[in-house]
């Protein structure tokens, strides 16, 4: 009895893709497409992108990112996506979010209030006195 034979571990035993019920036929040198990965820790959190992987369709796109990213943590679900479904703004359109030139008052250090707490001080002690 091989070795092969008795061990499910992917390291040892690898999956046999060609001969997969329904997988299409893989041709030497043939392009795969690039599928982003979003990982889900737990249920109820945000999915993060984690990578990608390449494959020639949605179902082995999903194994190979199981195989790849789910088993290194904690996984609750994966998604993958086609790279080229992806819409990004180009780096030239960054101006796009700049609706204010001045955002100081959404930021904490954008009021100046120490010297009105500094003269609330002084006048609290000047009254006890």
């Amino acid at each position: 009895m091989s070795l092969e034979k008795e061990t499910l571990d992917p390291r040892v035993r690898r999956m046999d893709l060609a001969g997969a019920a329904g997988a299409p036929p893989v041709q030497e040198k043939e392009n795969w497409e690039t599928w982003e990965v979003f990982h889900q820790e737990k249920r109820g959190e945000q999915h993060q992108h984690v990578g990608i992987v390449h494959a020639p369709n949605a179902e082995l796109a999903m194994i190979f990112a199981k195989e790849q990213y789910g088993r290194r943590k904690k996984t609750s679900n994966l998604w993958v996506v086609k790279t080229e479904h992806i819409i990004a703004l180009p780096t030239e359109d960054a101006d796009f979010f700049d609706t204010v030139a001045e955002k100081d008052y959404r930021e904490a250090w954008g009021f100046k209030v120490r010297d009105k707490i500094n003269q609330y001080k002084k006048k609290m002690k000047e009254s006890a006195a």
